[in-house]
């Protein structure tokens, strides 16, 4: 009889160490010259021997690694993981980004946030229009810059001195930009929302011509609910 409440013990603890673990990660992500152990230990409020226990594992899965020095930083295991993550996304939301092309007869874009930077990810033309914008996937611009960049804050917490457009954007649940990447473009964007977490990518669609941006912004906000739903 006594078993169940020490399963439930021991899955609590499994929890509090996983959680343990992946503040590690969020702690080293925001040190990209490595922390030692010591410098962990205070990061994170706590005493060295936790440290080693909970890095043993993410060293051996090379999600964090340790330099000659003892620095630890974010690992290339993290980076495989992140690939299959993307590859996923882009699986996902090519359909919807399609979709919405041709029906706006505009170009849709997927973006996600690398660092300080948005990084696009794929890019879908209408296929039925005289004239539309075309530009590349691997296109990089400032994370705050664009309707795509606008839409990913506005899918985070607040940040201070952020730019009013992001603020509009959280509140109404889509961005919008003008001539900021291309001069005469005109861009809505949505946030994918796939947890509590910050939102960690977004969908776009930029055009030339005048069009009723609220109507835009509905449609694109409903693709990236659509694709946030197929990758759940």
């Amino acid at each position: 009889m006594s078993s169940t409440p020490e399963r439930t013990a021991s899955s609590a603890n499994h929890s509090l160490t996983l959680e343990r673990g992946l503040r590690v990660l969020r702690v080293l992500g925001q040190h990209p010259d490595g922390l030692s152990v010591s410098a962990l230990a205070a990061e994170m409020d706590t005493h060295r021997a936790g440290i080693y226990r909970l890095l043993g594992p993410l060293l051996d899965q090379r999600f964090v690694v340790r330099d000659a020095e003892g620095r630890h930083t974010l690992g290339v295991g993290l980076i495989e993981l992140a690939s299959r993550v993307r590859s996923r996304l882009q699986t996902a939301a090519r359909p919807e980004l399609q979709r919405l092309a041709d029906e706006m007869a505009a170009t849709t874009a997927l973006t996600i946030r690398d660092a300080d930077e948005a990084l696009v990810l794929l890019v879908v033309e209408p296929r039925a229009t005289d004239m539309h914008i075309m530009y590349r996937a691997g296109l990089r611009h400032s994370l705050d810059v664009a309707a795509s960049g606008i839409a990913i804050l506005a899918g985070s917490a607040p940040l201070p001195g952020e730019r009013p457009a992001v603020t509009d954007a959280r509140m109404r649940g889509w961005a919008t930009s003008s001539g900021e990447l291309l001069r005469g473009t005109t861009g809505v964007g949505a946030p994918i929302r796939t947890g509590e977490g910050d939102a960690q990518a977004a969908i776009s669609a930029v055009w030339l011509n005048q069009r009723d941006d609220v109507a835009a912004g509905h449609q694109v906000m409903a693709a990236a609910e659509a694709i946030a739903a197929a990758i759940g």
